[in-house]
């Protein structure tokens, strides 16, 4: 894989990530990234220690400070010249160690999906013509820190400048985010990231937001409800789900909903009202009306052609 090329990469410092974080943190504490999974970070003072979670692989680097997270006990250091990458569902004490009005400690979090880090390594190993992938030696480690070099810190503030607007947003900062995992990778902690990517990936995000449906099928569900239930963006959510399924996650769910629906009217005969309810339609006639495209009967055809046809079978048997 080749890195994206730009004509400011040499030009870019420490500073224009300093520069780029505090003009995006007017507010002390998180702030919005205004890109899915990017959230950056402005404290005056140092803090205690805090309880913390995070959902997914999430990659933290400084501009200006120093920060410690305990995870199982055990402490990891980071500030500007180090970077630290946290697994998902880590459980953690977090302890800003170094801010004040004058220096305020400035970072950033950003949140990755497993299958980008599955896909830049693929490449990776084509280059080297080895087998994809390491093979996994027991539960990988869960928090890591490593040096950050220039070639990822020039890659995150190039992606964090694409983001500002339309044309940049949509075609060069998706390239500058591959670039950033592509620069992790190349560091020496490229074996820890695939493990930990490799897990997440395992885990199947698709799988749990399915059962998620399963549990709250009465409820309105939105693409944005399921993607955070497994911390993803929505757009990625979606590719992924097209990708394990073949449907996007609005067609899935519906065809649930009608499944579920047809199973309630023919094995519990309850009306056509209540079962549209409980399989989550507000209203009754666009319900009818998505389960006769779906089965070629109204609802309660449906039914009258199952009762008849079982009547039948058991005529022909009797």
């Amino acid at each position: 894989m080749t890195a994206v090329p730009h004509a400011l990469e040499e030009t870019l410092t420490s500073g224009d990530l300093l520069s780029e974080i505090r003009s995006r943190t007017p507010h002390i504490g998180g702030n919005s990234g205004g890109w899915p999974g990017l959230t950056f970070y402005r404290y005056t003072r140092p803090t205690a220690p805090q309880w913390e979670e995070v959902k997914s692989l999430s990659l933290c680097i400084i501009a200006q400070g120093r920060k410690c997270v305990v995870s199982s006990g055990q402490p990891h250091h980071y500030d500007p010249f180090n970077y630290l990458v946290l697994s998902s569902s880590q459980h953690f004490t977090a302890e800003i160690l170094e801010a004040t009005s004058e220096k305020p400690f400035l970072s950033l979090v950003l949140q990755i999906d497993p299958t980008l880090v599955r896909r830049v390594s693929s490449d990776i190993l084509e280059r080297r013509a080895v087998p994809l992938g390491p093979k996994l030696r027991g539960k990988p480690e869960p928090v890591f820190v490593s040096p950050l070099d220039c070639a990822l810190m020039s890659a995150t503030i190039r992606f964090l400048q694409a983001t500002h607007t339309g044309a940049d947003r949509r075609v060069l900062a998706p390239l500058y985010l591959r670039e950033m995992v592509y620069r992790v990778l190349q560091a020496e902690q490229y074996e820890r990231l695939i493990e930990i990517a490799a897990t997440e990936v395992v885990s199947n995000p698709v799988s749990d937001v399915i059962s998620y449906v399963q549990r709250n099928m009465s409820e309105p569900l939105t693409v944005s409800d399921m993607a955070e239930q497994v911390s993803m963006s929505p757009s990625a959510f979606s590719h992924l789900f097209r990708e394990i399924t073949g449907k996007s996650p609005y067609q899935f769910v519906k065809e649930m909903r009608l499944n579920r629906a047809r199973d309630l009217l023919i094995e519990q005969q309850m009306s056509v009202t209540k079962v549209s309810r409980t399989v989550g339609y507000s209203s009754t006639s666009h319900f009818i009306n998505e389960f006769r495209d779906r089965f070629g009967a109204t609802p309660r055809a449906y039914c009258d052609l199952q009762r008849i046809s079982k009547e039948l079978g058991s005529q022909q048997r009797g």
